[in-house]
């Protein structure tokens, strides 16, 4: 890595780098987007053959067939299209490896990917599911905010409550026909569950069973009306219960391995940037952290229609969305706050070891080193794609690891969909800042130990993955653990710039796939320009800075000469001078009125060294400094005559070999041994 105060440079082996990345190229290609063995554990980005504007126009086509009056049907409010999945379902499914049997037999009937268009109003609101591959309505639900039957936070198979008033098991069965056939079911094929004295309708699909799940269609009633209608297919319990035990592990794994840890290297980043800031500069990671809190805010807002899903629901919904939306934005704003000490304190750790890991715009070959750094980027960002993809099927044969499907970050539940590629920038500035630029310079000054430190930052930054559904949830820390060492190894031998980019290349890849997979030219368009926009930006960077580099803009710290430093050759007899710039001062200063003893006049009954020419020692902060002093003489005492005798023979029998340690120190050449 390039020293602080000089010109800073990088010179990859890009042959080498380049056949890794063709080999990691062709492993994620043909296991991840290509694969010649389909995985039916391992869960693939949903897609789907309709639009979400295809999906409403359905939706309004079969709102006339709801048991609406023509009042309420024209007081709708304006619809909203979500993608809404049962990851329960779908975890199940990829568990059991009953991939193929699904979709054969029950997925046309019980999807658990849907397009759900939400009407809302302040007194009710009604949803309608949409297969996303058929294009079929399979279940709607019509609440009222009173009776909370439809509550938008609702993610369960579960029913509403049934409120069937004085409706009889024949009347319910009268109601339930018409809509029945309307979304193709023949109801003499159905097998009726339900009793006189139980609420709603309950029937079971004959045929429709995969794995331990059998196939119901569960109708609620309200206001002799048909309130909703929806297949349901409920994994055993056995699988709900481990699902259960598994996310509350990942819950305490992010709250106490990731989430008290990173407030740690929080506080001690606070630290470290004001105890080193002689090193760097507070203007430092300004931008970066600017970049960081607009993107995470821009992402926040964007999941509007999810937001609004999973809280809006409810007397309370509105309210209830507004507060966790407040809270995630001053989350994502304390996250840059941290983000911008861990730049600052990170920088002064690196440059006071005389490391120069995140270089500036004035230093010399500045330009050129981003392109570099982007090049390293790109290349480390597809060779770390075929690691995944290979630890993902070694996971997946070894300990049965499987995922389930997630709409959290959907493409399809964002404002603007095309935006979904930008939070790869906020995870690679804030993760590569906070657990590699801070978190190893500062674990390896404690540690002494630069892979413990790798290690330790990886486990922290792997806890945070957790929550995302892949089970077992260890299995997600394993394969982070391997990812975050190839981050801190590309950081540690080609700097922070290079991690930086490898990290959002890394991401942008997936999320611009994921974008792209949604369908559309728009879309599609835009994951190319994600890719390549990294480069774009280097390249920028490197037209403005080429000929702005100076020698030497940032030369390291050195501190000034301590104010107390001793005359020159006064050297203890350990070989090391009394005063290092890197230590404190002694607790004896020079000026200790001890040391000028000498010069005073000698106490009665005191004896001085018969010869005037004679080198006297001197103690000096526990250590003996010869000087040669001429002594004032007087004549002794009585008392004393004999101790003086015998001070001047030992300091006659000492005379020689002092002159010869006095000339060796004068003549030494070692640099550690200067003041």
């Amino acid at each position: 890595m390039n020293p602080t105060g000089q010109p800073v440079q990088l010179k990859p082996n890009y042959k080498i780098l380049g056949i890794l990345a063709m080999i990691g190229l062709i492993f994620f290609l043909f296991t991840q987007v290509f694969p010649i063995t389909p995985s039916d554990t391992l869960e693939t980005e949903q897609t789907a053959s309709i639009t979400p504007q295809q999906a409403l126009q359905t939706a309004e086509t079969f709102k006339s067939s709801l048991p609406l009056n023509p009042e309420e049907r024209s007081n709708l409010g304006t619809p909203s299209v979500t993608y809404v999945t049962n990851a329960e379902l779908s975890g199940y499914i990829a568990r059991e490896k009953l991939g193929s049997e699904y979709s054969k037999s029950v997925e046309k009937l019980a999807p658990y990917d849907v397009f759900r268009v939400h009407y809302g109003n302040p007194a009710y609101s009604v949803d309608i599911d949409v297969h996303m591959n058929t294009g079929n309505v399979t279940g709607f639900k019509i609440g009222k905010v009173s009776h909370a039957l439809s509550s938008m936070t609702s993610m369960t198979t579960e029913s509403p409550v049934s409120n069937d008033g004085s409706l009889t098991l024949a009347d319910k069965e009268e109601l339930a026909h018409p809509l029945l056939l309307t979304l193709g079911y023949d109801p003499a094929k159905l097998k009726l569950q339900s009793t006189e004295d139980q609420p709603g309708l309950d029937y079971i699909v004959d045929g429709a069973t995969i794995g331990d799940a059998q196939l119901h269609l569960k109708l609620a009633f309200d206001d002799n009306q048909v309130a909703s209608l929806e297949p349901v297919l409920t994994p055993p319990s056995s699988y709900t219960g481990y699902i259960e035990s598994q996310t509350n592990l990942a819950l305490w794994l992010t709250l106490g391995g990731y989430g008290f840890f990173t407030l740690v290297l929080g506080v001690l980043a606070i630290v470290f940037a004001s105890i080193k800031r002689r090193h760097t500069s507070f203007k430092r990671g300004i931008i970066l952290s600017i970049i960081y809190c607009a993107v995470s805010i821009i992402s926040v807002v964007n999941m509007w229609p999810y937001l609004e899903r999973m809280y809006g629901g409810g007397s309370y919904g509105e309210l209830t969305m507004l507060i966790m939306v407040a809270l995630q934005l001053v989350l994502n704003v304390l996250m840059a706050v941290l983000l911008y000490f861990s730049l600052v304190g990170g920088d002064a750790l690196w440059r006071e070891r005389g490391m120069n890991m995140w270089p500036r715009l004035r230093e010399k070959g500045y330009g050129t080193y981003v392109l570099h750094s982007a090049a390293i980027g790109y290349l480390f960002a597809i060779i770390l794609l075929g690691v995944q993809s290979v630890i993902y099927l070694l996971l997946e044969n070894s300990l049965g690891v499987f995922s389930s499907s997630d709409d959290s970050s959907s493409p399809y539940n964002m404002v603007i969909p095309v935006l979904l590629p930008l939070l790869a920038w906020m995870a690679g500035i804030g993760e590569e800042g906070v657990y590699r630029l801070f978190g190893i310079g500062m674990l390896k000054k404690l540690l002494r130990n630069t892979f413990i430190a790798s290690v330790l930052t990886s486990i922290i930054w792997a806890l945070g993955h957790t929550l995302y559904p892949i089970y077992p949830v260890y299995s997600r820390p394993i394969e982070l653990l391997i990812i975050g060492l190839l981050f801190s190894l590309v950081f540690l031998r080609y700097g922070f710039m290079a991690a930086v980019f490898a990290h959002v290349m890394f991401d942008t890849i997936l999320m611009s796939f994921s974008l792209m997979l949604t369908g559309g030219a728009t879309n599609v368009a835009f994951g190319i320009f994600y890719i390549i926009m990294p480069a774009i930006i280097a390249y920028l960077i490197y037209l403005y800075a080429r000929n702005k580099g100076v020698d030497n803009a940032y030369p390291p710290y050195t501190p000034p000469p301590h104010p107390y430093a001793p005359f020159p050759g006064a050297v203890p007899d350990g070989g090391q001078p009394y005063y290092r710039p890197d230590l404190p001062p002694p607790g004896n200063l020079p000026n200790d009125p001890q040391r000028f003893r000498m010069y005073e006049e000698p106490q009665q009954g005191q004896s001085q060294p018969s010869d005037p020419q004679q080198p006297t020692q001197t103690p000096y902060d526990g250590h003996s400094v010869q000087q040669n002093v001429p002594p004032v003489r007087q004549q002794p005492t009585d008392t004393s005559s004999v101790q003086s005798e015998h001070n001047d023979s030992s300091l006659q029998q000492n005379d020689s070999s002092q002159q010869k340690d006095s000339h060796s120190l004068d003549k030494d050449d070692d640099p550690d041994r200067k003041v």
